[in-house]
């Protein structure tokens, strides 16, 4: 598994600040990041949270960037536009390379008194107007499994998606995760191939195994947000699998943590840029409990 280990990754140290928490103190959070780069510019989704007592996840903003670090919001969607409890991750992808390309927004919703989550999207022909976008149900989720934070990927017209599942069987359990993977033709429809991802009983991921990032197609080898226990929900931290045949297999160990807080460096998104290094956006925990959106380079 050495092999594993020679790959960029994000890091905390040297990082700079995208968007700053919404406030100090615990549940106030900017990130669960989505990123592409396209024509000179840097595109990015994520999630503005609040305290339980205040509101959870209550918008996903869009935003540009010329330089990847300084953005500009362009539009942002509120949780009561879909009936959403709260907003967790979402995905921001464009539908072909040529000029006939559309934007799509692929949102987690949360039901409302309920463990229970949706992917929806949107769909326009700009990404300053997602916010109005024609809408279409994605993965509904069943009254047994909830689906949220999926990570998209397009190659052509084949399209990929890795989706985190967490099983609501059992009451109070439900914070448990693992990852599935899907494919579509159009990005609507999608045929299911199982659960590629879970956690190791007895290691930091035994609680859960959520994918956040690709980082190479052929050997598959991604980024996946772990944690030990059902008190680490939200505060996972960063690590590195590789696709061994039948599933992907994780390090036993992180490999990026913020060495703050609560020590959660989850959601990674990575964007390969022009001259071959990697732009990673991530969130990351605060001394005082709050998350930052942040964002890393590789030397």
């Amino acid at each position: 598994m050495a092999i594993l280990v020679d790959v960029d990754l994000p890091r905390f140290e040297c990082a700079d600040v995208v968007v700053a928490a919404p406030a100090r103190g615990p549940e106030n959070w900017s990130g669960a990041p989505s990123a592409v780069y396209l024509d000179g510019s840097f595109w990015l989704a994520y999630r503005i949270r609040r305290p339980l007592d205040a509101g959870r996840g209550v918008s996903v903003v869009v935003a540009r960037s010329d330089d990847g670090v300084r953005f500009e919001a362009v539009s942002e969607v509120q949780r009561e536009t879909f009936g959403a409890a709260s907003f967790e991750r979402a995905a921001i992808m464009t539908t072909s390379d040529g000029a006939d390309r559309r934007w799509r927004l692929y949102l987690s919703c949360a039901s409302p008194r309920s463990k229970h989550w949706w992917v929806e999207a949107l769909e326009a022909s700009r990404p300053d107007a997602l916010a109005g976008g024609i809408r279409r149900m994605v993965l509904p989720g069943s009254p047994s499994v909830a689906v949220k934070d999926p990570v998209l990927l397009r190659t052509g017209d084949h399209w990929h998606m890795w989706a985190c599942r967490h099983p609501l069987s059992e009451t109070g359990e439900e914070d448990r995760m693992v990852t599935a993977y899907l494919t579509s033709d159009d990005g609507w429809s999608w045929r299911d191939h199982g659960v590629v991802l879970r956690g190791t009983p007895g290691r930091w991921d035994a609680r859960g195994a959520r994918m956040t990032t690709v980082l190479s197609l052929d050997p598959l080898v991604v980024l996946y947000d772990g944690r030990a226990s059902a008190d680490a929900n939200w505060f996972e931290t960063t690590g590195l699998a590789r696709d061994e045949g039948g599933g992907l297999l994780g390090l036993d160990r992180p490999v990026a943590a913020s060495p703050e807080g609560t020590g959660a460096l989850r959601y990674a998104s990575a964007v390969t840029l022009p001259d071959g290094r990697t732009r990673f956006y991530f969130e990351a925990a605060r001394a005082d409990g709050s998350h930052d959106l942040m964002t890393s380079i590789t030397p």
